[in-house]
């Protein structure tokens, strides 16, 4: 019995030792700034970003290519060559509202750490129009992918679009399936 009660009293006196660390670390005054500024930074970011893509696409706002929301280098990703300057990454998104009819853009997931966002998106609309030089099909696409992205200062700076470009192709009736 005397063992026991000697373990009991190191557990009475173990446990509220924890508890006191316990609470002088929940009610510590010094919060890390820093981490604290890189979430709003990153929830800014992602806020701004949804927002002018949904303008830009289903609002068929190419007004939103501004350098308010890109930085005046931005860069898109693409083949053969990549788009560079925010005049040049609208008259590219153009080609989208320009070939494309019903369009409904959804941003499905995203999510970011620092100055990088990744985009998980669905493009859906009907191609009625030329596409990138491609005469209309009047096929409709539903076609997922995904978007890496670089802000610099609150805006964007570079992007990179993945997708299935044969199943894109398929869809619209260019490549067989």
């Amino acid at each position: 019995m005397r063992q026991t009660f000697s373990l009991l009293s190191k557990r009475t006196l173990f446990l509220p030792t924890i508890i006191v660390a316990i609470s002088m670390s929940c009610n510590n005054p010094q919060v890390d700034t820093t981490k604290q500024t890189t979430i709003d930074s990153v929830a800014a970011n992602i806020k701004m970003y949804s927002h002018v893509w949904d303008e830009i696409i289903n609002n068929r706002k190419l007004e939103m290519f501004n350098d308010s929301n890109f930085t005046q280098n931005v860069v898109m990703h693409a083949s053969p060559s990549d788009v560079v300057g925010i005049d040049s990454a609208r008259a590219y998104y153009a080609n989208y509202l320009t070939g494309f009819s019903g369009i409904t853009f959804t941003v499905k997931d995203v999510f970011g750490m620092d100055n990088k966002l990744v985009k998980h998106w669905n493009f859906k609309g009907t191609h009625t129009g030329v596409f990138f030089g491609i005469p209309a099909t009047n096929k409709k696409v539903d076609i997922d992918g995904v978007t890496l992205v670089r802000m610099e200062n609150g805006r964007i700076a570079e992007e990179k679009d993945f997708l299935d470009n044969l199943e894109f192709m398929q869809q619209l009736g260019l490549i067989p399936m």
